[in-house]
């Protein structure tokens, strides 16, 4: 029997390619497997607000009494975060007992690392005897591996520009992607207050039942609490969702919409949604750790999830510097991320990240260099994100902020061991 981490390495090194989209060879081994879900499924495809739309479907569903399993990616620090049972973080056993399921069924069949963990995380979850099974898409949707699973209701959040080379340059061929997890008949929540046409079109195409944003649901609010309304309930004088950012009512709205949607089968009280949406909590999302200086944790890592990150810094308020620690792929658009959130920033410390798709640190602050016309700024290069959170940490007041921003490898560096409580060094009798 090999470990949880055995099995990780073992993956790492069994198909040529890091990403190869398509459901063929997947499907075959969870065919092999008997692989299917006795409980709803709901799936959850778009660019940004997915692990954020999963957390609270989970929270509802959790405070309404229901067993739930979700299954998200990328995970921060540990892989055991991909998968929570009831509200837990799956065993490094039963994932190991799931990847040696995987093997046994796989035969001559390469899989990808994410497809290979896919079918251990759905095949542990299968086995868990749920509820309702919340699923989070990975990249894409219709060529990826988590859409071997005919969902009862899809879920599509913010589509915008991201992994160009595989989805598509624009965001209605990335929006066709994603409109890949819709099923015939079934209900599909688009949240995206603007979706591409070619989503509406799919939907049509395919004969799902179409829920739209603006349409068949909405939110309104005030400062102090929001509400509601769907096609067949409403909700007034809610407090805000424990998670942070302007974007965050989009996504309640979506999750509220699945919810009403699948009213029938998972039913949940007005009381399960307030606690449920008072009490989520995801790490990483607009995260903010109160000290001396603040900090704010974030895995912004495309144009317009930093543009939303930049709308909330500037809602913060005033500090007499930003410091700013950011490590992202290589792949990324970086120009617009730079050019967004560099009015905001005074000192940046580019760091490298463990692995091959990773931009260097002196690349990261060349391509800052290249767009910045500021001259009261600053910027160095560290060798991994903990020594770039130091290094700003030494260089801070008590009165400013640290924002570390980008790949979740970025954000999962700086909490490897814990979250940090920041004190500037001065601040220390």
């Amino acid at each position: 029997m090999k470990t949880l981490q055995e099995w990780l390495d073992w993956c790492e090194q069994l198909h040529p390619v890091a990403i190869d989209m398509g459901l063929d060879r997947v499907k075959t081994v969870a065919d092999r497997m008997d692989l299917r879900f006795d409980c709803p499924v709901i799936t959850v495809a778009g660019t940004n607000g997915k692990g954020s739309t999963c957390a609270m479907l989970e929270a509802v569903l959790l405070q309404a009494g229901y067993r739930t399993g979700v299954y998200t990616s990328p995970h921060l620090v540990h892989f055991e975060e991909r998968c929570r049972l009831h509200g837990e973080s799956a065993s490094a056993e039963a994932f190991a007992e799931a990847f040696a399921a995987v093997e046994a069924a796989r035969g001559d069949v390469s899989l990808t690392y994410f497809e290979f963990s896919t079918l251990a995380i759905l095949h542990l979850m299968a086995r868990s005897h749920l509820d309702v099974a919340i699923l989070e898409v990975g990249l894409g949707g219709r060529l990826d591996a988590v859409n071997i699973i005919d969902a009862d209701c899809a879920v599509i959040t913010s589509i915008d520009i991201d992994h160009t080379a595989i989805l598509g340059k624009d965001r209605e061929s990335i929006g066709l992607e994603k409109a890949g997890i819709m099923r015939s008949g079934r209900p599909v929540i688009v949240s995206d207050p603007v979706p591409p046409q070619s989503v509406t079109d799919h939907a049509a195409a395919v004969g799902a039942e179409l829920w739209q944003f603006g349409k068949d649901f909405n939110f309104s609010g005030d400062k102090l609490q929001w509400a509601w309304a769907g096609r067949g309930r409403r909700y007034s004088g809610m407090a805000y969702p424990a998670l942070r950012g302007a974007n965050q009512l989009i996504n309640a709205s979506g999750v509220l919409a699945a919810l009403d949607a699948l009213r029938q089968r998972i039913p949940v009280t007005a009381q399960a949604v307030r606690n449920g949406l008072a009490m989520v909590e995801l790490p990483g999302r607009f995260q903010i750790v109160p000290g001396q200086p603040v900090l704010v944790l974030d895995v912004a890592h495309n144009p317009h999830s930093v543009a939303a990150l930049a709308v909330n810094l500037d809602a913060m308020g005033f500090y007499p510097t930003t410091h700013a620690v950011l490590g992202a792929m290589a792949d990324k658009d970086l120009l617009p991320m730079l050019q967004r959130v560099n009015p905001m920033v005074d000192k940046w410390y580019f760091t490298d990240l463990p692995l091959s798709r990773a931009a260097k640190a002196v690349d990261l602050q060349q391509a800052w260099q290249a767009q910045n016309t500021r001259t009261d700024t600053q910027s160095s290069v560290h060798a991994d994100p903990m020594l770039a959170l130091q290094a700003a940490i030494d260089a801070a007041d008590p009165a400013d902020r640290i924002v570390v921003f980008g790949s979740f490898y970025t954000v999962g560096g700086v909490l490897k061991d814990g979250i940090p409580r920041l004190q500037a060094k001065h601040l220390t009798p």
